[in-house]
């Protein structure tokens, strides 16, 4: 049942659902050995190999120290490798390996399935307005930085 404060703002209510919402993709992860921040860097990554891992933390949006962290963790469970890149000899281009592959084939439809199950009951045209609002909170919120910066 829902036990929220009736006037829970939209940052906290935000909060705790993002939580809850990756503690119960979490569980059905789980038997893969792998999180969901895990999965997200590791999915950017299927999505879009050859890339750097400054590129791929653009996508997953994650900082840098986080995925440096990740991408190490991916590649010591044998699912990344690492090619140095031809352009610049710091860098080294992402990209995964056969049984990185088969992970993310196998629990990409659980990943479908929670977020399914996470909208079922809201009609599709309720989802894209949410999606919308969002989207505009975002701006705001970029906005509000960029002022910020220029002040």
């Amino acid at each position: 049942m829902n036990n929220l404060p009736p006037d829970c703002s939209i940052g906290m209510l935000l909060g705790i659902t993002h939580r809850k919402m990756s503690q119960q993709l979490m569980q059905r992860l789980k038997p893969f050995d792998i999180s969901p921040e895990q999965w997200s860097v590791l999915y950017q990554i299927y999505q879009a190999e050859g890339l750097n891992q400054k590129e791929i933390a653009a996508k997953a949006v994650k900082d840098q120290p986080t995925t440096t962290r990740i991408i190490d963790l991916l590649d010591k469970k044998g699912w990344v490798r690492r090619v140095n890149s031809p352009q610049d000899r710091r860098a080294y281009l992402l990209h995964l390996t056969e049984a990185g592959r088969q992970l993310v084939e196998k629990t990409l439809p659980i990943e479908r399935d929670a977020n399914h199950d996470f909208v079922k009951g809201i009609t599709f045209a309720d989802i894209e307005q949410f999606r919308q609002t969002l989207l505009h909170i975002h701006a705001n919120m970029t906005e509000s930085e960029k002022q910020g910066e220029t002040d």
